[in-house]
């Protein structure tokens, strides 16, 4: 089995917007639709005011140049999907107030910084206040982060104090669960003006060895982003479940968000239930539901860290759909060595420099093209140009294509194996003169079976090929035993007999009946004997006789390509029926006539009878080996009927290769 991690980078469209804001204790809605003001908050509330300032100035985001023309919504920005949501939401705020966001960050000069990183999940700046011998204190980041910093809360403008157990912290999280519960991405924000005596102008702050507050800061507000999945992400989700790939989504957001992403693009079926979802419809803690009987799981990056190696063994086995929320790039590598330690083969997506050692560590690891860094690039198997999910799900289609043509193209060339081969058996073993000649196996090798051969590469994907298991590396290889069996000791074997009955037609319509040629070999070859006689008396030279064996060596050659015409046709399918994949390889159907039109010029062209010793056949002589052809395909038709009607059957078990 396969199991895919998605991540972050990948999951969603790179076009975000801020969707939501809550602040004075209101959920108020943004602007989503471009070139219309549909937001229901107020940039004139001074809480709102600076909810907006510090999402201008806590923010990396810039608008690429040359955009004057374009409505904010629909502007490309240089930074991350959620900053420059950010950034659009207040742009269009700022510009009601007759600014914009480089002015306001202009007259707030940045004194200092700490990047987020997914060990704090929060970002910090300080900043010069315009006109005030003052330093502004803002942050952003995880909402639970923030507020854990904070202990007051700014409301309608003032600030009021909130201990542990304040009414606030209760608004304050009913709110965070109903914006992530509709799938947005929610930042919280706080701010703190600093003392002008401890912290005059000019004072020397230090990011490394922090020597300014990052506690007591006063809350403001928080603010929801949609970060919607690419259109196409939901069927690509649903065709890897039918191919039994487990996809397993590893996000930094919080659970309630993570596990409604997980569950608008079918990571999370709508029937499958969480213990979340179970203890809510019960009305029973969440510690009473009983977590084996829920197929499905949302893990907390802080449970993850306190479960030990059978604890997450345990999960992985009795869970089918998984999501991990709030981790860090580290628990990743602990969640793909999980799954390899249970036998999976682990497909890892990552852009961050700290996801390089799960993606060395996977069997597969993926890099983002675009949003991807040069550490996780280099550390990939695999970068993904368009940094789209879905382009995964089409190189495992395209890749089991390839396996599937690759087999067939294989199945194709081994079979006519058992009629070149059986021929100098039976000359060996019962001394009968040589059906096929090894300039005519040439032929078959190097002409007739050339094109064919290549043609099914360009065999278009069977209908089924999105809805099979993942193959076992360990026992199903491109060349395995039941591929031997059937084109060895199934078709082959047909295919011989088409051979050798062709041989003792012209041998008995020549006078020498099957019983008359066994252990004529040393006489047939014998120069000196002029007066081999046939089965009814008459004396054969050693020219004649071998212009006759010259003749059934073209007939047996001529035999092979015909039921290598029903050898590459019911190679076409593994599983399916010729009828249901249909006849629209034109690679394919021109070989078929290429190897036909090959074979009568060889026969049939004059002088190569001389050169090559291939000698014109009677137009009857093509005839007896269609219903060997006709009898490969209705036998494998069955075969591959009986494939479909009983699967996991005994004739899968001992055909399907």
């Amino acid at each position: 089995m396969q199991i895919k991690t998605m991540s972050d980078c990948e999951k969603t469209h790179v076009t975000s917007f801020s969707a939501h804001v809550w602040y004075d204790e209101k959920i108020l809605k943004g602007d989503t639709v471009p070139g219309k003001k549909d937001r229901e908050f107020d940039t004139k509330a001074p809480t709102c005011a600076a909810l907006i300032r510090i999402a201008s100035l806590c923010n990396r985001a810039v608008f690429l140049a040359n955009q004057d023309d374009t409505a904010i919504l629909q502007k490309n920005c240089q930074g991350d999907a959620s900053e420059s949501a950010l950034l659009k939401a207040v742009e269009i705020a700022w510009q009601d107030e007759g600014t914009n966001t480089e002015e306001v960050r202009k007259k707030h000069k940045k004194v200092i910084e700490i990047p987020f990183n997914s060990t704090n999940k929060y970002q910090v700046s300080v900043h010069e206040m315009p006109d005030k011998e003052q330093h502004l204190l803002v942050m952003k980041g995880a909402p639970e982060r923030i507020l854990d910093r904070c202990s007051s809360i700014l409301l309608n403008g003032e600030v009021i104090d909130m201990p542990a157990d304040s009414e606030y912290r209760a608004k304050f999280n009913a709110a965070y669960m109903e914006l992530g519960g509709m799938g947005e991405r929610v930042l919280g924000f706080c701010h703190s003006f600093l003392d002008t005596k401890e912290y005059p102008i000019g004072y020397a702050f230090n990011n490394e060895d922090v020597n300014f507050p990052l506690e007591n800061l006063t809350f403001v507000g928080l603010m929801a982003m949609i970060d919607p999945p690419r259109a196409n992400v939901p069927e690509a989700v649903a065709k890897c479940k039918s191919a039994g790939i487990k996809v397993i989504m590893v996000t930094g957001d919080h659970p309630i968000t993570a596990a409604a992403i997980a569950k608008n693009v079918g990571i999370i079926s709508d029937d499958s239930k969480t213990v979340d979802d179970v203890a809510k419809e019960s009305g029973v803690p969440v510690e009473e539901v009983n977590p084996e009987q829920v197929n499905a799981a949302v893990v907390h990056g802080s449970k993850l860290k306190e479960m030990t190696a059978e604890d997450l063994d345990c999960l992985l086995q009795n869970h089918e759909e998984i999501v991990f929320a709030r981790t860090s790039p580290q628990q990743k590598l602990i969640i793909v060595e999980a799954f390899q330690r249970a036998g999976q083969i682990v497909a890892v997506t990552g852009d961050g420099v700290n996801d390089s050692p799960a993606l060395k560590k996977a069997d597969i690891g993926i890099a983002m093209g675009i949003a991807g860094s040069d550490v996780s690039k280099e550390a990939a198997d695999m970068i993904l140009l368009d940094d789209n999910f879905a382009s995964i799900v089409t190189g495992v289609e395209e890749g089991r294509l390839i396996f599937d043509n690759l087999k067939k193209s294989i199945a194709y060339t081994l079979t006519s194996n058992i009629p070149e081969i059986s021929p100098f058996l039976f000359f060996i073993v019962l001394s009968i003169p040589l059906p096929l000649g090894t300039v005519t196996i040439l032929f078959i090798d190097l002409g007739t079976d050339l094109w064919p051969a290549i043609s099914l590469a360009y065999e278009k994907a069977e209908s089924d090929i999105m809805m099979r298991m993942p193959r076992d590396p360990q026992k199903d290889r491109l060349v395995n035993e039941r591929l031997i069996s059937v084109s060895y000791g199934q078709i082959g074997m047909i295919q011989a007999s088409a051979g050798f009955f062709v041989y003792f037609v012209i041998m008995a319509e020549n006078g020498f009946r099957p019983s008359r040629l066994i252990g004529l070999r040393k006489d047939w070859d014998d120069m000196s004997n002029q007066f081999v006689e046939d089965s009814y008396g008459q004396q054969w030279s050693f020219a004649d006789r071998k212009i006759l064996e010259y003749t059934c060596h073209s007939a047996f050659f001529v035999s092979i390509v015909i039921v290598q015409w029903a050898d590459v046709i019911i190679c076409k399918t593994r599983k399916l029926s010729v009828f249901t994949q249909g006849m629209n390889n034109w690679v394919l159907n021109t070989g078929i006539l290429f190897e036909t039109a090959l074979a009568a010029f060889m026969c049939y062209t004059p002088g190569l009878d001389k050169a090559l010793r291939v000698y014109p056949l009677r137009i009857w002589w093509w005839l007896p080996a269609l219903p060997f052809s006709l009898t490969i395909w209705i036998y494998d038709e069955c075969r591959r009927y009986l494939l479909r009607k009983y699967p996991g059957g005994w004739v899968e078990k001992e055909t399907y290769y």
